[in-house]
């Protein structure tokens, strides 16, 4: 079976092309390549992907300045960011800057293609919310968002402040509207550690994919929510309040907080 989806693949390595291309094609999808930025734009200017894969770390046009110019030219087409040189910092700007997802070369298959149908699944959701569009009015497509006192990393994680000083972490409702149906929830912590961008989770799903949250925050964990992870099935109904994931005391939440997008102003769909 054929998908009728165009993805672009945008990097300076061309064994990193040919192994998206073998593992994209592999699930049906239709890959396009560029060897360079200025060339991706140029394809993505005549040519209505339905997704795109950049590498961040490349000569003359780096992935965040491609970021950057490709979103007038295709604003409703999501982009995922790769790149060998995964950094904290890397992950936090690229997601702040507009991209859906940040995958960590080297990565494997699997890696690639959990991030590839959330991204996918992210498109449809942004779309249902377009003038006209036929998805519209279908109730599987309506997406809650975050809280106004809430801040997310991307689209896809949460963080809120509680009076206390402790915060909630947790994922949002798009981040489950952009998976099938949630399995297992396996939490990921360093010594019992949040650290800003890097995976704090991972929802395991009834597809046989594995999807990576990563944390919007830093910050020693003090509880788990224990009910949701005994009940993972439940998560979508209320991922905001009952669906927490984490409390945890910051490590420097003024910092980390202008890394994030405040809620209160959120036009993410």
């Amino acid at each position: 079976m054929t998908n009728d989806v165009d993805i672009l693949v945008i990097d300076d390595e061309q064994v990193i092309l040919d192994a998206v291309v073998k593992i994209c094609t592999g699930e049906g999808f239709r890959v396009d390549t560029a060897l360079d930025a200025q060339e991706g734009l140029r394809r993505l200017a005549g040519h209505g992907y339905t997704l795109v894969l950049s590498d961040i770390m490349m000569p003359g046009m780096d992935g965040f300045q491609f970021l950057k110019e490709a979103t007038p030219i295709a604003p409703h087409t999501p982009v995922i960011m790769t790149t060998g040189f995964s950094t904290v910092e890397n992950a936090v700007h690229a997601l702040y800057a507009g991209a859906i997802d940040f995958v960590p070369k080297p990565f494997t298959a699997d890696e690639l293609l959990s991030s590839v149908h959330r991204g996918l699944r992210y498109r449809r959701l942004r779309n249902a919310g377009l003038p006209g569009s036929e998805e519209v009015k279908d109730p599987a497509m309506v997406v809650v968002p975050c809280p106004v006192r809430y801040y997310r990393l991307g689209y896809a994680s949460w963080v809120f402040l509680e009076q206390s000083g402790s915060v909630l972490v947790g994922a949002t409702h798009a981040f489950f509207k952009t998976v099938e149906q949630v399995e297992r929830l396996e939490a990921v912590l360093a010594e019992g550690e949040l650290i800003q961008g890097t995976c704090c989770l991972r929802v395991h799903t009834h597809d046989g994919l594995v999807h990576s949250l990563l944390s919007p925050i830093s910050g020693r964990v003090v509880d788990s929510n224990t009910t949701l992870f005994a009940k993972p099935g439940t998560v979508e109904k209320d991922p905001y309040f009952g669906g927490w994931l984490f409390r945890a005391i910051p490590a420097d939440i003024q910092y980390e907080l202008g890394h994030l997008v405040p809620c209160s102003s959120d036009n993410l769909f």
